[in-house]
């Protein structure tokens, strides 16, 4: 068998779209040949640094996200839903807290990126499922504990979000991102004979597929195996 290709995703958690992408990628992690890894960073640095403007800012944008999301939920079988005030979630209040709180996370977790995985499932379900907040502890706290976390666990991870090591993690990582020409989330990196191809978006899975010499079996890829 030919050596697994590490494909990196840049996610963060205000994203819905980074979301989708999310979701297809840990679905896929066991079905292409793939070595999947998880790099939470922070959204709000990588527009502002990249020059990028936002969906939100640009009211037919805005007004097509809306439907849009409504759409790919039923697609992706992804159970995302508007809050009652996206502006206000995703440029107001943002998501530093919640991508750092990410980042302890996997800063503690040794064989593997289940927590990583479980906790940022979770936040997102607060935002883009549950319309809850993400920015203040008790409600980071409870989105730990609800991924599985036991309550030492949570109480650690809570001292350590808002460490300087943590900042300074997920800050590198923010700028890994942007070293690959980031512009917004979710980006996907897939490192093929040593070279980095990086695809954007949540719609790019044939293209990305092509790209690495795998095969794409829809957003549900044990369904559609189920069925060949």
């Amino acid at each position: 068998m030919a050596s697994r290709k590490v494909v990196e995703l840049f996610y963060d958690v205000v994203s819905p779209y980074s979301w989708l992408g999310f979701e297809v990628m840990c679905r896929y992690r066991h079905v292409w040949n793939i070595e999947l890894k998880l790099r939470p960073a922070f959204l709000g640095a990588v527009m502002q640094k990249s020059g990028n403007k936002p969906p939100g800012l640009v009211p037919n944008k805005f007004k097509y996200m809306d439907k849009d999301l409504t759409r790919l939920a039923e697609y992706f079988d992804v159970p995302l839903k508007s809050p009652s005030d996206p502006f206000e979630v995703m440029f107001e209040k943002g998501s530093m807290s919640a991508m750092r709180l990410v980042t302890a996370v996997q800063e503690r977790e040794t064989g593997g990126d289940k927590q990583v995985e479980q906790v940022s499932r979770e936040l997102w379900r607060r935002i883009w499922s549950e319309d809850k907040d993400i920015t203040q502890p008790a409600s980071l706290s409870e989105a730990a504990k609800k991924a599985g976390l036991s309550d030492g666990d949570v109480q650690e991870i809570l001292q350590m979000y808002t460490s300087q090591p943590i900042k300074d993690k997920l800050k590198h990582t923010t700028e890994d991102a942007l070293s690959y020409g980031a512009f917004g989330f979710p980006m996907i990196v897939c490192h093929i004979d040593g070279k980095p191809e990086v695809f954007f978006g949540s719609d790019r899975f044939e293209l990305m597929a092509h790209f690495i010499g795998e095969r794409w079996l829809g957003p549900k890829p044990d369904t559609s195996a189920a069925k060949l």
